[in-house]
């Protein structure tokens, strides 16, 4: 999948669920769940030791399933994203050594930004999508749509993520700017463990209203 067609995908589907899953053998049916819902993707974060096993099982096992990987803050961390199967990457921050490798294995990524700085780092390395991270905190719609005005004409897109949720997402979703919003509230940790895989997939259906 080109870099181009990719992001028209995640445009299509609005909302990355964005996961943190400790149990590999709950992948499969967690991806069931968002596939059966209507948002076949996640962004399966390193920030636990399953997060490669996890990766490399949708990857193979569902590949109806989007599968990105999510934390990416080292280098070792984007070679084993690629080596399991993701198919883009996104981080929290902007790391010049991540974000230069990325470029140079083709491999679609959208590092974190959250100031003119950052984003004027990602484009000159000719990153255009980039996640604005952490969006509430940061100063939500207010300063997303302030750090939209001088770059617009440059083709920079966003995809605001941190305190995004079913009430506020179609805010940013209005932005043009915007292709997509990552979300946890899709699937919790908690949801995971507890197995609600009918609420996970309602929250998908309701993805669909924004």
């Amino acid at each position: 999948m080109k870099h181009q067609e990719l992001y028209q995908t995640l445009k299509s589907l609005k909302v990355i669920p964005i996961i943190a899953i400790e149990q590999a053998e709950a992948a499969l049916l967690l991806a069931d769940a968002l596939i059966e819902g209507g948002l076949p993707v996640a962004e399966i974060t390193f920030r636990t030791e399953a997060a490669a096993n996890v990766i490399k099982k949708l990857a193979k096992e569902r590949p109806g399933l989007l599968v990105g990987a999510g934390t990416i803050l080292t280098i070792d961390n984007l070679k084993k994203a690629q080596d399991c199967g993701a198919r883009f990457g996104v981080a929290p921050g902007f790391n010049r050594k991540v974000v230069e490798e990325t470029i140079k294995i083709g491999f679609p990524f959208s590092p974190g930004i959250m100031t003119p700085s950052d984003v004027e780092a990602a484009l000159e390395l000719g990153i255009k999508v980039q996640k604005f991270f952490p969006a509430e905190a940061a100063g939500g719609l207010t300063m997303l749509k302030s750090l939209v005005a001088p770059y617009a004409h440059m083709g920079v897109q966003f995809i605001p993520t941190g305190g995004l949720n079913i009430n506020n997402a179609k805010d940013y979703l209005a932005i043009p700017q915007v292709i997509a919003v990552g979300g946890t509230w899709i699937a919790k940790k908690e949801d995971i463990s507890a197995g609600s895989w009918k609420e996970i997939k309602e929250r998908c259906q309701a993805v669909k209203n924004l």
